[in-house]
């Protein structure tokens, strides 16, 4: 029997990214129709209906949109304070993520990193480390 903790992520629509994922490749969906990009992954194209979506490998670079600091603890796995925000992935996506590094600010560069979990695929998270290298 499959446990059902894992159930999420091998459904049909997301099982692709979390594959991906494990293997430390951050996917998202391009419409073979019209070649908009998306994410969260989804069965057909926003932009032009389209069911014909292939998945491609994002670059691991974003552009800070917008950010907040948490305070409270909202999961067990995230000890506050940290810093969740909105970024624009230079393939034309929005995503929701959590910011490491010191001093993140709208408008800066990010670049992709993974946060390792006991039992699960890694999640992407972004970081402003890499501009100090």
């Amino acid at each position: 029997m499959t446990d059902p903790a894992l159930e999420p992520y091998g459904d049909p629509i997301t099982g692709p990214f979390w594959e991906a994922a494990a293997r430390r490749v951050l996917l998202i969906q391009r419409c073979e129709d019209c070649e908009a990009c998306q994410f969260y992954p989804r069965p057909i194209c926003l932009a032009c209906e389209s069911r014909h979506l292939a998945w491609i490998e994002a670059s691991g670079t974003a552009t800070i949109y917008s950010l907040t600091t948490v305070h409270l603890r909202t999961a067990p796995e995230f000890e506050p304070p940290y810093v969740t925000a909105l970024i624009d992935l230079d393939e034309g996506v929005r995503m929701l993520t959590i910011i490491i590094g010191d001093n993140p600010k709208i408008g800066d560069r990010v670049r992709l990193a993974w946060r390792e979990r006991d039992g699960l695929p890694p999640l992407p998270i972004w970081t402003t480390e890499w501009r100090k290298q």
